[in-house]
């Protein structure tokens, strides 16, 4: 039982590894709150049952314990949301942080000080996540973002508490719905893979073709593929040492019964700027000194049909460079018809930093079956990778 529906935490001492890594402007104040508020239910769970909540997360890269990196300066907006007055302790560990924590009543949280304020961290260092578990007598991972992580939060830390250590309804959730799409699909299953470069992308599509039926590629990645075959490109971003492999990837899919979908048409421009002169041509016939940034019309339709024909959509990575005006049409397009689909009964999940801020940006994230708030831990996933943070919670 990872699960923490099943369990009543009265009376208990809550340690909870959540991922507050948010972005914080000048002033230091959190601009986007989404991954505070994805740990919300696991917490207010703790609370309600009688419980009370230590919190511990990272916040950035610090070198030198950077006053910048302090999760102090979350105190405000978790304490917000929480609607409750949230305890900060200056440290992580040691005797000061641990009476604090100790001394504070059930039905109240605490903050812990940044976890990568300390090397050990990182390290996955064991007596470090000892001197973490002596905070709690239960651990809760809701950290999805970091469970690709062997850190000593994440993963090391599980082994203190044998019997007593659980998925958060976030990091339940996450699993869940990638491992519907990977094991438990509905068929047929489709891939929609976008970015820059194959390179990034390999272990993913690999490890796809033997779970779906199509793989629609948009984005950058797209000329690599097309110039394997032979085509055309001009200026378009391609991987000249990657075109072999690009080639065995489209041979393998086609032995597999696998459909891989480029784009038949392509807006380029002269240009990367939205500013650009742009036209629509064939991708496979695209002129010197002229560059792919978005998938065509003719492109838009087929992945459109794909999709709507599916019951099962994965989506990783945008289809053209969406920041410009000029050039997001078609993964505004593909969004579309992901929603379209899902309310047609599809089951949508969406994943990858430039995916999930492209359904953000059009509104839309309401209107698919799941968002996904961990972008590498996600690609870990698809690429068939064991992630240590819930290997670590499954563990007997």
């Amino acid at each position: 039982m990872y699960a923490i529906d099943q369990v009543n935490f009265k009376t208990r001492t809550v340690l909870i590894r959540v991922d507050f890594n948010v972005p914080l402007n000048a002033d230091l104040e959190v601009t986007d709150d989404t991954r505070i508020r994805a740990a919300l239910p696991t917490i207010k769970k703790v609370l309600k049952d009688g419980g009370k909540v230590i919190l511990m997360s990272h916040l950035g890269r610090p070198k030198n314990k950077e006053e910048k990196y302090s999760l102090k300066h979350l105190l405000a907006k978790v304490s917000d949301l929480l609607k409750t007055d949230v305890l900060f302790v200056e440290d992580c560990v040691g005797e000061s942080s641990l009476s604090k924590t100790a001394g504070m009543a059930y039905g109240k949280v605490a903050l812990l000080e940044n976890l990568r304020y300390h090397a050990e961290e990182e390290a996955g260092d064991e007596f470090f996540a000892g001197q973490l578990a002596e905070h709690g007598d239960v651990y809760i991972n809701d950290a999805f973002g970091t469970a690709h992580r062997k850190h000593a939060s994440t993963a090391v830390i599980a082994r203190f508490f044998p019997k007593d250590k659980y998925f958060g309804y976030l990091m339940e959730d996450e699993v869940s719905s990638i491992e519907k799409v990977l094991y438990g699909s509905q068929s047929p299953v489709t891939a929609i893979i976008g970015g820059a470069k194959v390179s990034s992308k390999i272990d993913v599509l690999k490890n796809l073709i033997d779970k779906v039926d199509h793989i629609l590629i948009g984005g950058g990645m797209a000329y690599t593929f097309i110039r394997s075959m032979g085509g055309e490109t001009g200026n378009s971003m391609v991987e000249e040492d990657r075109l072999d492999l690009a080639k065995a990837i489209l041979e393998e899919a086609k032995a597999k019964g696998v459909q891989v979908h480029l784009p038949k048409d392509s807006v380029i421009a002269d240009a990367f700027s939205n500013e650009a002169n742009h036209k629509i041509c064939a991708s496979m016939d695209i002129p010197v000194a002229w560059m792919g940034l978005d998938i065509g019309p003719k492109a838009i339709e087929e992945y459109a049909e794909v999709i709507m024909n599916s019951k099962t959509v994965l989506w990783n990575g945008p289809m053209g460079v969406f920041e410009m005006e000029n050039f997001k049409n078609g993964t505004l397009e593909v969004a579309n018809a992901l929603a379209r689909a899902t309310k047609s009964g599809t089951y949508s999940l969406v994943g990858g930093g430039d995916s999930v801020a492209a359904i953000n940006l059009f509104g839309l994230s309401d209107q698919v079956s799941y968002v996904s708030t961990g972008g590498g831990a996600m690609l870990e996933f698809l690429e068939g990778k064991e992630l240590p943070g819930i290997t670590a919670i499954r563990e007997a």
